[in-house]
């Protein structure tokens, strides 16, 4: 149902500059305002008593200042530092590059202190915590470029006063009730202020099963439209054939894939089909069968990758790959020389190129296909519906997609998830893949695990280094990959060859480095998350991660599938202070077990790509959220079909659409 447009204008402080701000992050009205919902909640309700700390929890805690409080500045920094006092003992406070915090801690001062629990050579401190002024489930926004978190929050509270003049009810009462579920005012005005944890549930459970029910709907209307496609003569025996050829024997999963898409690509209908599988498992030998097979009816492929490292990593394994049968691929990507992409645009459009390899640059303007017939998208997660449709868009006839992803997930949420893609799951790993032993390292075992990564070193093994950032920031307190490479090319490891890469890196310098770890010519490899997909090393036996606390569990486990690829066994440190989260990386070396964890950590809208933006599915609705809620709302809308129901189904169709626009538009920011 449609609400109305009230503007922002109706708001006080609210200038120019804060219009624009909000327009661009796609604000235009106090609607969309009241949209915009906490990604978190500060709980100052509950005190912690400080004895009862422990490292990697947040935590609010009450006290007074022990004595006067120090600033030290050091190499352009500054550290203020503090003792807080309660009861039951004594706390380290501490605030990087923030001086002006000396002046807010007075001696003997009582004060209410919210923020993580961290360890520190063996003690527990309180890293950069906030001073609050009140006690309750204090909502947390995520700021916007030009505009603070903090304003946005109070123009929120504005808004709230006007929620019954442009916001209506958009589920069915018969939905409401058959589901349990609250008014719509009654849930916003919770997630924003909420009374207490149980009207936060409350509230939660509302919104995020109208998202999913509205999720599932538009899915299955955009699957209802049927493309036609390209029939294409598949023989059947191509795919041992394809089998044959390779040096190693496929899994039973990756014959059934490999089937399912042969039998996809001979009908009429153009083929959208997902391939999930854990890390390692040989889903882009699956693809190159499809490509072999789009190939030998004639027609072009078209495989995109997120990063240059992955396209230049996939270009080479299909001429190994597809060489025996003769066919002709070549690379577009961003950035090349005008005369490198020239020659591969001429290559494209007169069909020399049989397989085309490339970024996003695959769907930009001046890429004309001579018959695309097959898109295949390689980690569908960091691409968006969009991208996938303005490649398609390339074609005369709507081309056969298939998508690849190594982040699996659990059938039930695939189904909503790509809700209009078939899906193949390979279930099995090829043999030769070595389990990866991973354990959480705190800092004080930190000397020891670099005496382990050269006695390895010594051995002629390999070591990635992932850090969060690629420079040192002023805002969080994590090692950065260059200050990281810099550290240890002085200390620790200055008797290895060590190299250094990162997305912004030039590419060709990056790629000089990538190849001389390849080629084993560095033995310890920093980096950022750049070398998360598409770095193939199999003498790299050793992952370790900074800050690790700051990945996601399926990011993680990506990173960690870097190594484990030769024989022997490999190892993955985390860095960071033991915590249940990381624990299940500890346990567990299956994706799917990982991702249902992070599934139920992190909620649906991290994994399926949908960051606050409108309605989606934002972080703060994350406990409001299981697997059963989408079998749920997946019966629902049988209920709405069912005859009789005509009204309500209509009420939830039209929303469903309007919705699936902005949810196009920010899936395709990811």
């Amino acid at each position: 149902m449609t609400a109305p447009k009230l503007p922002l204008s109706a708001l006080k402080g609210l200038g120019p500059a804060r219009i624009k701000a909000l327009g661009e992050a796609g604000v235009r009205t106090i609607y969309d305002l009241l949209m915009m919902l906490p990604v978190r909640y500060k709980d100052t309700l509950t005190l912690t008593p400080i004895a009862d700390l422990r490292p990697g929890q947040t935590a609010c805690v009450q006290g007074g200042i022990d004595g006067p409080p120090r600033l030290a500045r050091f190499q352009g920094r500054t550290l203020v530092t503090a003792r807080l006092r309660d009861e039951t003992g004594k706390i380290r406070v501490q605030y990087f590059n923030q001086p002006w915090m000396a002046d807010q801690l007075k001696q003997d001062q009582e004060l209410l202190l919210y923020g993580p629990v961290t360890e520190y050579r063996g003690s527990l401190q309180l890293t950069a915590p906030s001073i609050e002024r009140e006690r309750g489930l204090l909502p947390v926004y995520k700021a916007l470029p030009g505009l603070k978190a903090g304003m946005l929050g109070q123009l929120i509270g504005q808004a709230l006063d006007h929620i019954d003049e442009c916001v209506t009810e958009s589920l069915p009462l018969s939905t409401r009730q058959r589901r349990q579920l609250c008014e719509i005012n009654y849930a916003l005005r919770e997630i924003h202020h909420p009374q207490s944890y149980e009207s936060l549930a409350i509230a939660r459970r509302r919104l995020t099963f109208e998202n999913l029910l509205m999720f599932v709907t538009a899915m299955r209307l955009n699957r209802d439209h049927v493309r036609e496609g390209i029939p294409m003569a598949v023989p059947e025996e191509l795919t041992q054939e394809y089998w044959s050829s390779l040096p190693f024997p496929p899994t039973g999963a990756q014959r059934r894939a490999l089937e399912e898409i042969a039998a996809d690509l001979r009908r009429p209908r153009a083929m959208s089909r997902l391939v999930q599988g854990d890390v390692g498992c040989g889903k882009t030998a699956v693809a190159f069968g499809a490509i072999l097979m789009c190939i030998r009816a004639g027609y072009q492929a078209a495989l995109m990758a997120p990063t240059e490292i992955l396209a230049r990593q996939h270009l080479e394994s299909a001429q190994k790959a597809l060489a025996p049968f003769g066919i002709r691929a070549g690379l577009l990507v961003g950035g090349m020389k005008a005369v490198e992409r020239k020659q591969a645009l001429s290559a494209i459009a007169d069909g020399e190129w049989q397989l085309v390899i490339g970024t996003h640059a695959l769907f930009s303007a001046g890429v004309e296909y001579e018959r695309l017939g097959l898109i295949v998208t390689d980690e569908q997660h960091r691409f968006g519906v969009r991208q996938r449709r303005m490649l398609e868009d390339k074609a005369d006839l709507s081309p056969h997609v298939l998508v690849m992803s190594a982040t699996p997930i659990p059938r039930s949420l695939a189904l909503v998830m790509y809700g209009d893609l078939d899906i193949s799951t390979i279930d099995e790993m090829p043999p030769g893949r070595t389990p990866v032993s991973t354990r959480i390292v705190p800092e004080s075992k930190r000397e020891g695990m670099y005496r382990f990564i050269r006695e390895e070193a010594a051995k002629g093994r390999q070591t990635y280094i992932v850090c969060p950032l690629v420079e040192e920031s002023d805002m969080m307190d994590v090692p950065s990959a260059q200050q990281v490479y810099a550290e240890l090319s002085s200390g620790p490891l200055s008797d290895l060859r060590l190299g250094l890469t990162y997305g912004s890196q030039d590419p060709e310098e990056k790629a000089r480095t990538i190849a001389d770890f390849s080629e084993g010519k560095l033995q310890v490899l920093v980096s950022t998350t750049v070398i998360e997909v598409g770095v193939n090393v199999p003498a790299a036996t050793i992952m370790v991660i900074e800050s690790a606390e700051r990945f996601g569990l399926s990011q993680l486990h990506q990173l960690r599938g870097r190594v484990g690829r030769g024989g022997g066994t490999s190892w993955c440190f985390l860095m960071a202070s033991p915590n249940e989260r990381l624990n299940a990386l500890v346990r567990t070396n299956d994706g799917f077990e990982i991702a249902q964890e992070d599934l139920r950590q992190r909620g649906p809208g991290d994994l399926m790509g949908l960051r606050q933006h409108g309605q989606t599915f934002p972080a703060g609705m994350k406990d409001g959220f299981d697997l059963g809620m989408i079998a749920e709302a997946a019966d629902e809308l049988k209920q709405l079909k069912l005859p009789g129901a005509e009204q309500d189904y209509d009420l939830v169709r039209t929303e469903a659409r309007r919705r699936y626009e902005q949810w196009l538009n920010v899936i395709a920011m990811n």
